[in-house]
């Protein structure tokens, strides 16, 4: 199982790192990461499997988002399927 990590902010020193540590900690695996800074704007898209968590999916994806506002981000993570579905034409 899949899910997708997205992350919008200004950009920093570490925000990959700090997120890919976060998924680490819930054993969530980084598949493929995509990352674009334009200006000071910083965006990225994380595949990660979800197969193997160590916590609750929805654990995962609160932590992540608290965590995200701590450092001013905005940090969103859906099951794959859903976020297909919600970007299918």
């Amino acid at each position: 199982m899949k899910a997708v990590v997205t992350v919008i902010g200004k950009d920093m020193i570490g925000i990959l790192a700090k997120v890919s540590t976060q998924c680490a900690e819930s054993n969530a695996n980084v598949l493929e990461v995509t990352q674009s800074i334009l200006q000071d704007l910083f965006a990225m898209i994380m595949l990660i499997d979800i197969s193997n968590l160590n916590c609750e999916f929805g654990e995962l994806s609160d932590k992540l988002k608290k965590n995200g506002e701590k450092m001013g981000l905005s940090i969103s993570v859906m099951h794959e399927d859903i976020f297909e579905s919600m970007h299918r034409i």
